[in-house]
């Protein structure tokens, strides 16, 4: 007979804890500083620094801008009422420009493919090539469009087509790295089965990376459409037709009624060639989107076909693979098949026809027709032709010639003074841009302020001030303030809210939204789950935006210059009339040496920080 225990289990000994006069073990909280962090932090604190020295240096205070309140007054009351040309004059500069930026746009597309197959990792034929690449990407992109408009003036003359170089070689800067990086994160797996079944390098690429990184790739050149757009006015002020030259021949010979009437139709025509653009990556993305989605069959015809079956049963259910070919196959079969036909054998035929006409197909095809149609017509009124590349291919060595070896001119001194300056603006317009930016940004995120109608309105705030160009920007403070670098750190201020408002909202709006839910049924309010959650998941992107910022405001200062706004772009501009153009080479490398450092500092903080 066995005996029962009733007695409780006896608890295991509890562990011993300190005496009295032990010390409790500490629990960290935080993760242990390393030292690239710290290098970081160092770099951005920095920055910060040398843009609060830029902006003592330059002078910038309340009572710099009361001083100008009274020409500000005069200036307003010079610039009313606005005198728009002619209708037809008007309508033929807005379609020489808008002609100009789409061949443009075009033809950055079409010089940014190879480039952007040869840089990517998953298409280059090897690392000489991607290294090669990638350097011509960057050099693109750190010479001013300015500088490219000044050389294809020497090659090609007066005519759209200088600007359309100009314009398009820029631009390979920008599309080039985007379509590299498209192209690197598309997904392996099919170009691996294409590989399989033995497609060439070519094949794999035209069938499988390519149609993956086809909305990217439109998503980029219709962005990139609006900055050629409102890059198009600096242009005008080196001989581009359009509405640029109209707004440089207004400022030459002071005529602010009619210069102010001409820049805000830039500006409307900016606003609404990048709402278009807009909505058109919007319907993009949402038709990729749906074609995507699964499709669910409904419960009614997978019975219907199951009793059509033999016996009533479903068949046997075969593998992932398996269903994925069928599935994939039976979708292709089902929009081309058409009906059956006897054969003279007494068999049976299928007649393949043409996909279905659904709204969707439809409504692509309309997109591609209008787009091929206004890119010819573009081309046209651009005045392309194979006349025109063929003597501008005969001219292209000796005017290179012009442009080598590097020369200072007997300016070496004042050229490193200016470029100092350039800088200092540079870091000031960052400044200004980081202070005006971050609230607007954050008004504009819909997970931060919980008002989809707010942040409407202040991304349509946002989109208003981007619309802007630089340019104009500069051209009014430059009237307020006077000639100098104040105008030149006003205008640069004021323009990257556009740019840095979005990037920053966009940042923001992409954070993990599980974090911020759990401080919410903690019970915690709004400003603390943007203080908690929000900012320091969005932080590491919104460094990286301001350093790609002050990449972006460093060749915009040198562009200023031109108006007047202080740098070295007025040396650039003076050097270009007298046709000193080692000078420019100078000049360009210059700029070229610090660009490039703050892009590799921006890198390597990103780096850090992901």
């Amino acid at each position: 007979m066995s005996v029962v225990d009733h007695h409780p289990p006896t608890a295991p000994p509890a562990a011993p804890g300190p005496g009295p006069g032990a010390t409790r073990p500490h629990r960290r909280t935080l993760a242990r500083p390393t030292a690239a962090g710290l290098s970081a932090a160092t770099a951005l604190m920095l920055c910060v620094i040398g843009g609060v020295w830029a902006f003592i240096a330059l002078r910038l205070n309340v009572a710099t801008l009361t001083d100008s309140a009274d020409n500000a007054v005069d200036f307003l009351s010079r610039t009313l009422p606005l005198d728009f040309p002619p209708a037809g004059e008007l309508f033929s500069l807005i379609w020489q420009t808008l002609a100009i930026v789409v061949s443009a746009t075009v033809l950055s597309v079409v010089l940014s493919m190879p480039l952007a197959l040869l840089a990517a990792r998953n298409t280059t034929p090897g690392t000489g090539a991607r290294l090669v690449s990638r350097g011509v990407i960057v050099l693109c992109r750190a010479v001013p469009e300015v500088v490219f408009a000044i050389a294809a003036f020497r090659v090609f003359g007066l005519g759209g087509m200088t600007g359309v170089v100009a314009l398009g070689v820029h631009s390979v800067g920008m599309v080039g790295k985007l379509y590299a990086d498209a192209v690197e994160q598309t997904d392996e797996g099919p170009r691996t089965a294409l590989r399989a079944t033995g497609a060439g390098r070519l094949q794999q690429i035209t069938a499988a990376v390519l149609p993956q990184a086809l909305p990217s790739l439109v998503a980029t050149a219709l962005h990139r459409l609006d900055i050629n757009l409102r890059a198009s006015a600096v242009l005008g002020f080196v001989g581009v037709n359009g509405l640029g030259y109209a707004l440089s021949t207004a400022i030459t010979t002071l005529d602010y009624q009619r210069a102010m009437a001409i820049a805000l139709v830039l500006l409307l025509l900016c606003f609404v060639a990048e709402s278009i653009s807009g909505a058109i990556r919007r319907t993009l993305l949402q038709d990729v989107t749906a074609a995507r989605r699964p499709r669910r069959r409904r419960p009614e015809r997978q019975g219907a076909r199951r009793a059509e079956r033999p016996g009533g049963t479903a068949p046997a259910r075969p593998s992932s693979g398996a269903t994925a070919a069928t599935t994939a196959g039976a979708d292709s079969t089902t929009a081309t098949m058409g009906t059956e036909a006897p054969t003279a054998d007494g068999g049976t035929a299928v007649r393949r026809g043409l996909p279905r006409w659904d709204a969707r197909r439809i409504r692509r095809t309309t997109w591609l027709v209008l787009t091929v149609a206004l890119v010819v017509a573009s081309a046209v009124r651009s005045g392309l032709s194979w006349n025109t590349l063929r003597r501008g291919a005969e001219s292209f060595f000796p005017t290179v010639g012009d442009f080598l070896p590097p020369g200072t001119g007997g300016i070496g001194g004042q050229l490193w003074a200016d470029l100092w300056v350039t800088l200092q603006i540079a870091l000031a317009g960052t400044l200004i841009g980081l202070v005006l930016a971050l609230p607007l940004g954050t008004l504009a995120a819909r997970n931060v302020v919980g008002s989809p109608r707010a942040a409407r309105f202040f991304r349509t705030v946002i989109l208003l001030v981007r619309a802007i160009p630089e340019l104009v920007l500069a051209i009014v403070f430059v009237v307020v303030t006077g000639l100098g670098a104040v105008s030149g750190a006003l205008a640069l201020g004021v323009g990257s809210v556009g740019l840095l408002g979005k990037l920053v909202a966009d940042s923001l709006e992409e954070t993990d939204p599980g974090p911020a839910r759990a401080l919410v049924a903690t019970g915690a309010r709004r400003h603390q789950v943007f203080f908690g959650s929000v900012l320091p998941r969005a932080w590491p992107a919104v460094v990286g935006h301001l350093l790609y910022q002050l990449d972006v405001n460093l060749r915009s200062a040198t562009l200023l210059g031109i108006v007047g706004a202080g740098g070295i772009g007025y040396d650039l501009l003076n050097a270009a009339r007298v046709l000193q153009f080692p000078v420019v080479t100078t000049i360009v490398l210059m700029v070229l040496a610090l660009v490039l450092l703050i892009e590799g500092l921006a890198v390597w903080v990103r780096k850090v920080y992901a």
